[in-house]
């Protein structure tokens, strides 16, 4: 490594810093409804007693189960949180056609799209948006 010299300059990085998102967590009431809808979408979903887990590369969505988010006991969630309150984007990777073809076959009816947007990465973008069983958003964003 290069040692630096008087005059030059070097960024200092910081000792600590928000990366990302590891999961969001989100209550759900038509448990079946949801996993089976999250399935067509061609996502893997784990389940366990209080939650399922919906994975999308490295990040995922805990769908709380309605037996634990309606219980007095469940404290480490958002007080108001009642389905449907999510507002999901994912950042789609294909054509605009195989787009279509997915959320067809999960049987997701489209609510408005494609329409230009900007996403989160600063770019110009075309989405499109449809509901999950609960009635949550959810964006598809194709980046040009």
């Amino acid at each position: 490594m290069a040692a630096a010299t008087a005059g030059s300059k070097i960024a200092a990085q910081p000792a600590g810093r928000v990366r990302g998102y590891d999961h969001i967590a989100l209550p759900m009431q038509n448990t079946e409804a949801m996993l089976a809808f999250y399935r067509g979408l061609g996502l893997e979903v784990r389940e366990s007693a209080n939650a399922c887990s919906v994975y999308i590369g490295e990040q995922m969505i805990n769908f709380h189960r309605p037996a634990a988010w309606q219980s007095g006991t469940f404290t480490l969630r958002a007080p108001a949180a009642k389905p449907p309150c999510g507002d999901l984007c994912f950042v789609w990777e294909g054509t605009p056609a195989a787009l279509a073809g997915m959320l067809e076959r999960a049987r997701a009816k489209i609510e408005e799209g494609p329409v230009a947007r900007q996403g989160g990465r600063k770019k110009a973008a075309s989405s499109v948006y449809v509901r999950d069983p609960d009635g949550n958003l959810l964006e598809f964003m194709i980046y040009s």
